[in-house]
Order: structure tokens, then sequence, then C-alpha cells
């Protein structure tokens, strides 16, 4: 009886899909709202995500606009930001709050680089994590099944983890240039 490993496969894919959405977070110097995706505004006693509780477009390839619906918010937003220590610029005004993408020097790409590595371990471990569990659950077979079902539990591996590096080469490229 052969195993099934399609729930590993998918737990492996959303590691990639967690690794990715993690690079999308880490600025480029170019716009783009998905930086503010993790950031949380106290809106009437409870934390909600900014695009919650505002319009968030691009006005230029440097700057996003943070519209909120409700314009009592816009310091709670611009506080918001700034906690997040995302290296931002943030500029408000009555209409609500420019985020502006500073240019990236050499140090700071080294050091995004740096932080990139970090989440690429990250993903790493925790797919070694879940290769032990499958280990774990066909412990039982017999040794013949048990070797075969191992051998096709480390394709897998190796496979995800050929994905991985791909997403952080592609992401390393995109911060370098």
């Amino acid at each position: 009886m052969a195993y099934n490993t399609q729930n590993f496969k998918i737990n492996l894919k959303k590691i990639e899909e967690w690794l990715s959405k993690e690079y999308s977070q880490v600025h480029t110097g170019r716009a783009t709202p998905l930086v503010l995706d993790s950031i949380t505004v106290d809106s009437y006693g409870s934390h909600m995500p900014i695009k919650n509780v505002a319009g968030i477009t691009i006005e230029d390839p440097k700057t996003l606009r943070v519209a909120p619906w409700d314009k009592n918010q816009i310091k709670d937003i611009e506080n918001a930001i700034m906690a997040a220590n995302l290296g931002l610029s943030i500029v408000s005004d009555s209409d609500g709050v420019r985020v502006i993408f500073p240019m990236l020097t050499t140090e700071n790409r080294t050091k995004l680089v740096k932080v990139l590595k970090e989440k690429l371990e990250d993903a790493r471990i925790s797919v070694r994590k879940e290769r032990g569990d499958e280990l774990d659950k066909i412990s039982d077979m017999p040794e013949d099944d048990l070797k075969r079902t191992k051998e096709d539990i480390q394709k897998c591996v190796d496979e995800s983890n050929n994905n991985l590096e791909a997403i952080f080469s592609k992401k390393e490229k995109e911060i370098m240039n």
C-alpha cells in the first residue's frame, strides 16, 4: 500500500506561501500596499488591519496614500505605521497619510538580504519539522514500504527547498538591483 503524501505536500506549499508573503512585506524601494498588510490600527477600541479602516493607493513609484474613511483616525494610522518601524517616512495632512519609501543604500540592501536569509532559514526549519512529523507517522510501516515512502518524502522536501531557494533568489535580485 502506497503512503499518501498529499497532506505533506500541502503543508510544504503553505510554508512556501508563508515565505512569499513575508518577502512581499519587505520593501525594495518601490511603493507597494503589501508592506502595510501587517499593520493594525486601534480603531474604536479594537485592533483592525489598516486596509479595513482606510483606502491605500499608490501615488507614485515611491509614495503610498492612506486615506482613512474616518478622518479622525489619521493620527492613529500615522502612529501605527511609525510603531511598525518599517523604515518609511510618514507625512500626514487633512486627507490622510502619505507613506514615502526611501531610496535603498547599499548598506540597507545588505541588511535586507540578511533579513531575507533569516526568513529563508525559518522556512527551511519548518520544512524539516514537517518532514520529522511525517516520518514519525510512517515509522510502523513494513521495511520496503518505509524505504520507498522515505524516498518520496525526501523528494518532496528537496523540491520544496528548491522552491524556497528560488523565492529567495528572486527577492534578493529585486533588492540588489
